[in-house]
């Protein structure tokens, strides 16, 4: 396969992962990204079911009402990319990437990327496949080289937050969130890229991994 060189316009990242979950969120990007196929609004990464896997989701284009979202579209010129650093230095020892092409999600990794930074290239063979899940069917998860499973497709956002009171509580006007308070995220959806990898293949040689996410359009 031809290596195609893209260039970044969105990053989000996951910091450092344990046993737990951690997570970052940015609904409300910048105007270069927002509303925008490449706007990413979640990564998360946890374990999977199998303890032994890891799950990485990337979600993007948030804010998609129910009836925009039959017509969402992941950008098949935009290369989601998973960056992993093993090994504690803040700079990508491996990346999984996620390309759509005639209604289907192809990923590429875990591999030590031929570039790091801001630019990157589509990395060696695809590991897996999947046809993209339309709105409202049953997701169809595909499990592709050394059981790497994965799913693309659009689903409710899973992001709780309380828009208004957080703007409240900036502004002074109140002193802090209510418990539960409203979800402002609630009845609107996200496209979503899900890999779950076995830990084997991360080469993790502290037990730990720092995870961000970016969004690569081809130039």
């Amino acid at each position: 396969m031809k290596l195609k060189r893209v260039l970044t316009i969105g990053l989000a990242s996951a910091g450092i992962i344990t046993a737990g979950i951690l997570f970052a969120a940015d609904h409300i990007d910048s105007p270069a990204v927002t509303n925008q196929s490449t706007d990413i609004t979640d990564i998360y990464v946890f374990r999977g079911q199998d303890q032994n896997n890891l799950v990485f989701v990337a979600n993007t284009q948030g804010l998609l009402a129910p009836g925009a979202t039959a017509a969402a579209a992941f950008d098949n010129n935009t290369v989601i990319e998973f960056n992993i650093d093993n090994n504690g230095d803040a700079v990508e020892d491996l990346v999984i990437q996620g390309i759509s092409s005639g209604g289907k999600m192809r990923i590429y990794g875990p591999i030590k990327p031929s570039e790091t930074g801001n630019r990157s290239r589509l990395e060696g063979n695809p590991t897996a496949e999947v046809a993209i899940t339309p709105y409202g069917s049953s997701p169809s998860i595909a499990t592709g080289v050394g059981g790497i499973k994965v799913f693309a497709g659009p689903r409710d956002d899973p992001f709780f937050f309380d828009l208004n009171q957080f703007k409240k509580v900036i502004a002074g006007t109140a002193p802090s969130f209510n418990k539960p308070g409203d979800d402002s995220f609630k009845g609107t959806n996200v496209l979503s890229l899900v890999v779950e990898v076995p830990k084997s293949l991360l080469n993790a040689t502290t037990g730990k991994v720092n995870v961000w996410v970016e969004t690569k359009k081809k130039i």
